[in-house]
This record gives C-alpha cells, sequence and structure tokens, in this order.
C-alpha cells in the first residue's frame, strides 16, 4: 500500500488545488494532470498524460487513470487504466457491469501499471515536473 501512498501524494502535489493543471519541463513532452470526476463508488478520478501531436490531433503518450480511495491512514491512488493514442493502445485493469460497477479484475494488469507509474513518477521526478522550474497552467 505504501507504493499507492506514493502514487497519491505525487498526484495531489502535481495537481495542487487545481482541477486541471499542465505543467511543462523544457525538453520534454507537457504533462496534463485533471481531476475527471467520480467513480460509481464516489471516489475522485485523476488522469496523468504526456501530450503530442499528430496530423493535428492531440494524442496521449501515454495516460494513465488513477482512483483515489479515502482511507484512514493516507488516501491511496490505484491506477485503473492505461493508454497510449501512438501505439493505439487502452487497457482497463476492471470490467464493469450496467450500473458502472466493477465486476472482474485483470491482476496482472494492476501489477504491470504499478510497475509502470512507479517509473514514470520517478522520472517525472527527475525531469522536474515536481520541481520549481516546472511551468504550470491553469
Amino acid at each position: 500500500m505504501k507504493t499507492y501512498q506514493h502514487f497519491a501524494t505525487v498526484l495531489a502535489q502535481l495537481l495542487g488545488n487545481d482541477t486541471a493543471v499542465r505543467l511543462t519541463v523544457n525538453g520534454f513532452m507537457p504533462l496534463s494532470v485533471e481531476n475527471i470526476g467520480q467513480s460509481a463508488e464516489g471516489n475522485r478520478l485523476i488522469a496523468i498524460s504526456h501530450t503530442g501531436e499528430q496530423n493535428g490531433d492531440l494524442m496521449r503518450d501515454p495516460e494513465m487513470v488513477f482512483e483515489i480511495h479515502a482511507w484512514a491512514d493516507a488516501p491511496v491512488a490505484e491506477p485503473l487504466s492505461f493508454r497510449n493514442d501512438y501505439m493505439g493502445l487502452m487497457q482497463e485493469v476492471y470490467r464493469y457491469d450496467d450500473s458502472c460497477k466493477k465486476t472482474h479484475v485483470n491482476a496482472s494488469l494492476k501489477q504491470e501499471l504499478k510497475s509502470f507509474a512507479r517509473m514514470w513518477f520517478r522520472n517525472l521526478k527527475e525531469q522536474g515536473f515536481l520541481g520549481k522550474d516546472a511551468i504550470r497552467e491553469r
């Protein structure tokens, strides 16, 4: 759970008090972080993505959506999905019923996304997205 707590801390730091923010660091693709609503269980959903352009279209490279759970010790951020528009790839950890309730979990994908997010968040820190030099746009 410490990893999921770390994800929640990083997402909160990136988003701050805003509902959507675009961060730029010289030499890297822009990073967008936004509150995209609530899950069927009422938990906050946050999307984070690097974005590029292809033929005038905005492309996610990649985008991950996290569900924020308010646990007693500290909030945790669980990865729900991964998308890469350049690769035509969209993966979701859960399958949902007609009322948007989770019905099945892809445990191996959940572990893959956890590992990817761990690496990505480490890279974001090293690239300066968590530092004072990142330019924030609301």
